[in-house]
C-alpha cells in the first residue's frame, strides 16, 4: 500500500477475480431457458412459468440484505468475503443437479413444489456468491484508475459467455434433442457445473491476498447495526442513483437475452435459429475489442460516470437504428458465410452486423462500469460517514436489482401470452405475423432503450466523478494514517 493510501490489484488477481461473477452468470444463462423446462416438464403454463421467475428473484432480493448484513459482520480466519463464495458454489451445484436430474421423475403432483422448494435453496447461494463480485471490490484496490480494469475482465467473459453459450444450445443441443427437453437440461448441466467450480476457485485465490482488514474501509473494525443501514439507504445519494441505473439496465438484459426472444428474432423472424450461434462467433471479438477501447480511453481517462454515459446514449442511438432496420429490410434475407444454407451478403445482414457490434459495444462499456461503480459508492460512505458496509453496498444494490428486474421474465411472458401464447412459448417453427413480430422487436431493442434513458437522467443526480473520487481517496487515506498512528501509540 502507497503512503498515499492507494492499494493495487495485481493484473492477475484483478483478471481472476472477475470470474466469480462469470460463475454465477453462467448458472443465470443456464435458467434462461428454465420456462421451457417448467412448461415442459413440471406442468404449468406459460404466464405461471415466468410468474415464477419473477417470484424467486424477489425473494433473492429478500435474502439480499441477510447475506449483505452477515458479510458486513464478518472478518475472521479466511476473511470477508472468500467463504460465502465457497458456500455459495457448493449450493449452486448440487441444487441444479436436483432440479434437471429429478424433478421430472416425480409423480406428477408433486414436481411443482419439489421444484419451487429446490429452487428457494438454489437462490440463498446465488446470494452468497454474487454478493462478493460487489462488496470485495472495495478491498482488491481503491485506485480510481484501476477500478475500470476489473470491467474489462468481466466484459470479456460475459461477452464470450451469453454469445457461445446460447448459441451452443441453439447450433447443437437443440437440434440434437428436438427441443428443450430434459436430456438437454441435464447436457447443459454437465457442462456447466464443472467449470463454475473452477472459475469459483480461481477467484478465491486471486482475493486470498487482499481479503484482510487492512484493505477494509478505514484499516480497523467498525461496528453496524441495521439502524446505520437506514442512513445510508437515506443518505447515500450515490448508491441510490446506480441501482436505479443498474436495476433498469438488468430488466432490459433478462428480456433481452431470454431464450424466447432469441426464438423469435433469430428462428421465426429471421427464419434459422441455428443463425444464433454463427452470428454470435461474429459479433464476439469486435463487440469485445469496442469495449476494451471504451474502458481504457474513456473510462480511465475520463471517469466511470462519463463512460456510463456515453455508452447509455449510443446505446439508445444504435437499438433504435437496430429496431428500424426490422422494419425497411427483409430479415429473411439474413445469412452469413460459414453457416448451413448461406445465399450470399444481403443489405439487412450487413447492416445487422454492424449496427448490432456496435450497440453490443456501447453495451459493454456502460454495463462493465456498473461493479467497480458499486465499490465507489461504499468509498463514498466512508467518507461520508466512516462506515465501511461494503454487504450493504452490494445487497442493497442486488435487492433493488432483483426486485425491478424480477418482472423481465413475466414481461416476456405477458407480452406473449397478450398475443396468443398462452400455454406454450413461440417455437422455432411457429408461424411469423406481424404482432409477434412487434413483441420480439420490443423486447430486443425496446426495453435496453429504456434502460438507457434510465441511465441518462440517473447519472445526472450521481455526485461521483472521477475528481471526486480522488478526493474520497485522499481523504480516506488520511483517516488510515490516523488509525495506523493511534494503533502505534
Amino acid at each position: 500500500m502507497e503512503n498515499t493510501g492507494i492499494h493495487r490489484a495485481k493484473t492477475w488477481q484483478m483478471a481472476l477475480f472477475a470470474l466469480n461473477n462469470t460463475s454465477t452468470n453462467l448458472w443465470l444463462v443456464l435458467l434462461n431457458f428454465v420456462a421451457y423446462y417448467l412448461t415442459g416438464y413440471v406442468g404449468v403454463a406459460v404466464v405461471m412459468a415466468t410468474s415464477i421467475m419473477t417470484f424467486m428473484r424477489i425473494w433473492d432480493a429478500i435474502t439480499d440484505p441477510i447475506v449483505g448484513y452477515i458479510v458486513d459482520k464478518t472478518d475472521g480466519k479466511f476473511g470477508k468475503n472468500r467463504p460465502f463464495m465457497a458456500a455459495g458454489n457448493i449450493v449452486l451445484v448440487i441444487t441444479t443437479f436436483l432440479m434437471f436430474f429429478t424433478t421430472h421423475h416425480l409423480p406428477e403432483e408433486f414436481r411443482f413444489i419439489y421444484f419451487l422448494v429446490i429452487y428457494l435453496i438454489y437462490i440463498i447461494g446465488y446470494t452468497l456468491q454474487t454478493v462478493v463480485t460487489k462488496s470485495a471490490q472495495s478491498c482488491l484496490t481503491n485506485d480510481p484508475k484501476q477500478r475500470p480494469t476489473f470491467g474489462i475482465y468481466d466484459g470479456i467473459y460475459n461477452a464470450t459467455l451469453f454469445a457461445l453459450v446460447p448459441g451452443f444450445v441453439a447450433q447443437h443441443l437443440v437440434p440434437k434433442y428436438g427441443g428443450f427437453t430434459a436430456e438437454l437440461f441435464q447436457e447443459l448441466w454437465i457442462y456447466i457445473a464443472p467449470v463454475t467450480v473452477i472459475f469459483t476457485w480461481l477467484a478465491i485465490f486471486a482475493l486470498k491476498d487482499k481479503d484482510r482488514t487492512e484493505f477494509f474501509g478505514t484499516g480497523e473494525p467498525v461496528k453496524v447495526t441495521f439502524k446505520d443501514y437506514w442512513d445510508v439507504l437515506k443518505n447515500n445519494r450515490a448508491i441510490q442513483m446506480l441501482v436505479v441505473s443498474a436495476s433498469t439496465d438488468k430488466l432490459a438484459a433478462i428480456v433481452t437475452s431470454n431464450a424466447t426472444v432469441s426464438v423469435i428474432i433469430f428462428g421465426i423472424i429471421c427464419g434459422n435459429y441455428k443463425l444464433l450461434n454463427t452470428f454470435n462467433q461474429y459479433t464476439l471479438i469486435p463487440k469485445i475489442l469496442i469495449m476494451i477501447l471504451g474502458v481504457k480511453f474513456i473510462a480511465q481517462k475520463l471517469g466511470q460516470r462519463k463512460a456510463l454515459l456515453l455508452g447509455s446514449w449510443a446505446g439508445i442511438i444504435l437499438y433504435g437504428l437496430l429496431f428500424g432496420l426490422f422494419y425497411v429490410a427483409d430479415p429473411s434475407t439474413f445469412s452469413l458465410p460459414g453457416a448451413e444454407g448461406y445465399t450470399g451478403l444481403s443489405f439487412f445482414t450487413i447492416a445487422f452486423l454492424t449496427l448490432y457490434i456496435l450497440a453490443q459495444g456501447a453495451n459493454g462499456l456502460a454495463g462493465t462500469m456498473v461493479i467497480p461503480m458499486t465499490a465507489d459508492c461504499a468509498d463514498y460512505e466512508v467518507y461520508r460517514s466512516g462506515r465501511y458496509v461494503p454487504g450493504l453496498m452490494g445487497t442493497l444494490f442486488s435487492a433493488v436489482d432483483k426486485i425491478v428486474s424480477s418482472f423481465g421474465s413475466a414481461f416476456v411472458g405477458i407480452l406473449c401470452a397478450s398475443i396468443g401464447f398462452t400455454e406454450k412459448l413461440p417455437q422455432v417453427d411457429t408461424p411469423l405475423t406481424p404482432e409477434l413480430k412487434f413483441i420480439g422487436l420490443v423486447m430486443f431493442c425496446g426495453f435496453i432503450m429504456f434502460g438507457y434513458l434510465c441511465n441518462v437522467i440517473a447519472m445526472k443526480f450521481y455526485p461521483l466523478n472521477k475528481e471526486k473520487m480522488e478526493e474520497i481517496q485522499s481523504e480516506i487515506a488520511r483517516i488510515k494514517a490516523e488509525t495506523l498512528a493511534k494503533q502505534k501509540a
